[in-house]
């Protein structure tokens, strides 16, 4: 069975063309009494990097010849060319923040930027799906705020940055209220939703999880070993240096990088959705759309089961999205999967139906971390005995159901159903009995096409 994802449709349109034609446009925009809104005066500072970062990433990508350029110059040619390129990044930023501008109408937010080609991206209210406000360490000092809009259709995100700190949060509640249907001269005075908060990931919790992490030990054992093996293996610093600074950075990113993007987690219920406010350097203030989840996975490490922790991801359509809950007893997180999901019982381990013992003949001892359950609301598959997973898909979200079954498994008579989902990701069961596969495969049609025919709609604010 495969279905066409109706909300995949494109959201945005956009028109380039020249400065010399733009003048119909800036006219047509001047009658509809469309006021135009530039970003904050600091933004020129943020774009003026560009230019030096261009100059930067050529740099370390040709250490060498960046440095016989340099040695060729003399002192008189680099302080001649500092005086050029320092003012020409400083226009550069300027023109970019003078000539980009936004606007909100009663269906459409429009973004115009560009000089020689201008761009303007018409965003419909009712395609967006999230919008997130971030600040990075720099802009919480300078206090501005980027407002990161998922739109559905679109894997890029359309951004505006950066704003004032409450300018953005205000246009933030005004962009959803205008969503959600109220009218344009009132959209500005809703404000943003009233939240309440459903749980807060102490630091101390997250550090311990973090070092009680496979993935942790994983990346800081590699950084230790390999480079050592490498130096009596070719005794050459610059291969030992280039496997061990990947290496390194990939124990910082699975360390102390987590534990800067996902401190003081918060996650909060409004009517717009799950509010998550997460970030010690870069704060985060992001929204769970309601009804675009298509998978939720709860996720239970082997060091953490002693102490009943998990960690819940999601699958969304069209957004960058991905963490719901970093770490959390599992009765809290299984209550805040009920808040995504809602009418959804995550299915006990002991209602998981395990693989057939015959299983073991096509993946020896892994076949037990295998296990289906099938509700009423969704489809449950679990993998991993290390790293178990279980992974939930409301049968509303399913797309298509495959059944796969190589020369082995057919041998051994079981296959493996794939239910893919509207965020293009498949969750699998793997090694099923063969004839239940065929049984799975067509029930599971028909309660995909029952529950997209029940789905209350995605809306906002509803």
């Amino acid at each position: 069975m495969t279905t066409p994802d109706a909300a995949g449709a494109a959201e945005t349109t956009e028109t380039t063309t020249t400065a010399g034609n733009t003048e119909n446009a800036e006219n047509a925009e001047t009658t509809g009494e469309v006021t135009e809104r530039r970003l904050h005066p600091v933004t020129p500072l943020r774009r003026a990097w560009a230019p030096l970062a261009v100059l930067f990433g050529w740099a370390v990508h040709d250490p060498d010849g960046a440095q016989r350029h340099l040695s060729r110059l003399t002192t008189t040619t680099l302080l001649i060319g500092i005086a050029v390129i320092i003012p020409a990044a400083a226009l550069y930023g300027f023109c970019s923040w003078w000539f980009t501008h936004f606007a909100v109408t009663g269906t459409e937010l429009r973004i115009r930027t560009g000089l020689v080609f201008r761009r303007t991206a018409h965003i419909r209210l009712e395609r967006i799906q999230a919008i997130d406000v971030t600040q990075p360490l720099l802009a919480r000092v300078a206090g501005v705020a980027k407002l990161k809009l998922d739109v559905i259709g679109t894997d890029k995100k359309d951004e505006l940055a950066f704003l004032g700190a409450d300018d953005a949060r205000a246009l933030r509640a005004e962009l959803l209220a205008r969503a959600a249907g109220f009218a344009p001269e009132t959209a500005h005075e809703v404000g943003e939703a009233p939240s309440r908060q459903l749980l807060r990931v102490p630091p101390g919790v997250l550090a311990v999880s973090l070092v009680l992490s496979g993935g942790t030990w994983g990346s800081l054992i590699a950084a230790l070993v390999v480079p050592p093996l490498l130096w009596l293996a070719t005794e050459s610093v610059w291969t030992v240096l280039a496997v061990a600074l990947p290496l390194l950075g990939a124990a910082g990113a699975s360390s102390v990088g987590r534990f800067v993007a996902e401190y003081d987690w918060t996650v909060a219920e409004s009517p717009d959705g799950l509010r998550i406010d997460h970030g010690l350097l870069d704060r985060a203030h992001e929204t769970v759309p309601p009804g675009r989840v298509q998978t939720v996975r709860i996720v239970e490490p082997l060091l953490w089961r002693r102490r009943g922790w998990v960690r819940v991801e999601l699958d969304v359509a069209g957004s960058s999205n991905s963490v719901l809950v970093p770490v959390a007893p599992r009765e809290v997180a299984e209550a805040v999967v009920a808040r995504v999901l809602p009418g959804v019982t995550v299915p006990q381990r002991a209602a998981l139906s395990p693989s057939p013992h015959r299983a073991l003949w096509c993946v020896p001892l892994w076949w037990r971390g295998y296990g289906l359950a099938v509700t009423d609301a969704v489809f449950a598959a679990r993998s991993g005995l290390l790293r178990r997973s279980l992974a939930l898909v409301p049968h509303a979200k399913v797309q298509s159901v495959r059944m796969a079954q190589g020369p082995w498994e057919r041998a051994r008579g079981v296959a493996d159903v794939h239910v893919d989902t509207g965020a293009n990701k498949t969750v699998t069961a793997r090694l099923r009995d063969a004839a239940e596969a065929r049984e799975l495969l067509a029930a599971q049609a028909e309660r995909s096409r029952t529950g997209r025919r029940d789905a209350r709609p995605d809306r906002w604010m509803a």
